[in-house]
């Protein structure tokens, strides 16, 4: 099945949104509750690459990527093509009334692709919430213990229990509470805003970490420790060097199940095809989803074989866990990435990226900090020399960037962080004409 190719250069015909969107935000608000948000009501007509066209004929530059979901871009051929085929033999049986090859094909690809060369089980799953909240029930059940650790400006999901485990109150847990219970929270290595200095983040944060689990908890009662490698939604955060290997020794001597959550940092996004890679982490379980399937709803957690065996047997599954053809897709986008080399490329999106936002932090006071690494880019903007966060000028940025055709996300527990998420397949030259429509806003703030 082939797709039609989306022209890869900007183009503004209408103001942003355009007429045929806003008819259709009008529909909206009289069929589609209002707590569902947009970050900007333009209606999609179609996408690929680094290009969202939508229903007014423009073509906006992509740093969005549906939350880091289109790794490999939207549309991408293999995918649509591997989609397709499935769909046009069977749609659905449920993986537990009849099962299928192609469910066993992506477990065998996660055993394969995930850190660490020990022994290891694969589940499938809808979304990546659910594959946390399963990674937590695999850990009490192969401990036997209750407690499970999360950090500062950790963001896991908006089921009961991932709200729980998530720091952020709004909009993800306000009024919806009561959560579950057994869920501990200790420091995050945040190097920008470490008291000490950044270059003490990783170590002084562990220590605090671990003694508060000692002290506050006992690490006999932990079940599990759940991490993101590099926060999303708390901003980007890169933990300070250090950190995350004195928190897996801390689990091995404990006999804590270590959980990664790479649901936003996987298949390739920063620079290794897991975060865990860059600091030689191996996780006892792995959460991942968004970028698995080139757009289509799939989500897994992967782990030591012993963990996710200690399971009794129908105690884990879902009516539409591994569904046949976002397993096809998945397998398809994973084969993009390795046979791209979308790996290497998003180091060099991040090079790029990187480079040109610290010339921008060299002219603008605003931004307080420029982190990330690979196409997970982020600005941290700020009010003075005491790192105040700024949110207003972050809504002055986005405002500006939207209007010029530019998809941009905010981030960050204090509403204050500009995050970039663009394709893996983007291109030079649509990345430098984003970043020069940064610079113009960074330029007209007043």
């Amino acid at each position: 099945m082939a797709t039609t190719e989306v022209v890869q250069s900007r183009r503004i015909v209408t103001e942003i949104p355009g007429p045929k969107s806003r008819a259709i935000q009008e529909r909206r608000a009289s069929a589609v509750a209002q707590g569902v948000g947009s970050v900007l009501p333009v209606y999609v007509e179609r996408a690929g690459g680094g290009i969202v066209e939508d229903v007014d004929g423009n073509a906006l530059i992509d740093f969005g990527s549906g939350i880091a979901v289109t790794n490999v871009g939207n549309a991408d051929p293999r995918v649509v093509e591997r989609a397709a085929e499935q769909m046009g033999r069977f749609t659905h049986t449920c993986f537990m009334v009849n099962p299928y090859e192609a469910y066993v094909d992506v477990c065998e690809a996660l055993n394969r692709v995930t850190p660490g060369d020990h022994e290891k089980r694969s589940i499938l799953l809808n979304s990546g919430a659910e594959a946390v909240e399963n990674a937590v029930k695999i850990a009490r059940s192969a401990t036997g213990r209750q407690a499970v650790v999360v950090f500062d400006h950790a963001y896991h999901g908006r089921t009961n229990l991932t709200m729980g485990l998530t720091a952020k109150n709004m909009p993800y847990k306000q009024g919806f509470g009561p959560f579950a219970g057994e869920i501990y929270r200790v420091p995050m290595a945040y190097p920008y805003r470490w008291a000490t200095g950044p270059e003490n983040c990783g170590p002084e944060a562990a220590a605090q970490a671990i003694d508060q689990i000692t002290k506050q908890i006992g690490p006999e009662n932990v079940a599990a420790v759940v991490v993101e490698p590099i926060q999303g939604e708390g901003g980007f955060i890169e933990p300070g060097a250090g950190f995350l290997p004195a928190v897996v020794d801390f689990c091995r001597a404990n006999g804590i199940v270590f959980v990664a959550d790479e649901v936003q940092t996987g298949f390739a996004r920063t620079g290794d095809m897991f975060a865990c890679d860059h600091e030689g982490i191996v996780p006892d379980l792995i959460t991942t989803a968004k970028g698995i399937a080139g757009g289509l709803p799939l989500a897994a957690v992967t782990g030591r074989a012993e963990l996710m065996d200690a399971v009794h047997g129908g105690g884990l599954g879902g009516t539409y866990g591994g569904n046949p053809a976002a397993c096809a897709a998945a397998l398809a986008a994973l084969e993009a990435i390795e046979s791209d080399g979308l790996v290497g490329r998003a180091r060099e999106i991040g090079d790029l990226m990187l480079g040109r936002l610290r010339e921008l932090a060299a002219k603008y006071d605003v931004i307080g900090d420029v982190r990330g690494r690979g196409a997970m880019v982020a600005i941290e903007l700020v009010r003075g020399e005491d790192k105040a966060p700024n949110p207003e000028a972050l809504a002055k940025i986005l405002s500006y960037c939207h209007a010029q055709g530019l998809v941009l996300l905010s981030a960050g527990t204090y509403g204050n962080v500009v995050r970039m998420l663009p394709p893996l397949v983007i291109g030079d030259e649509l990345l430098h004409e984003g970043l020069d429509i940064l610079a113009e806003a960074f330029a007209g703030l007043s």
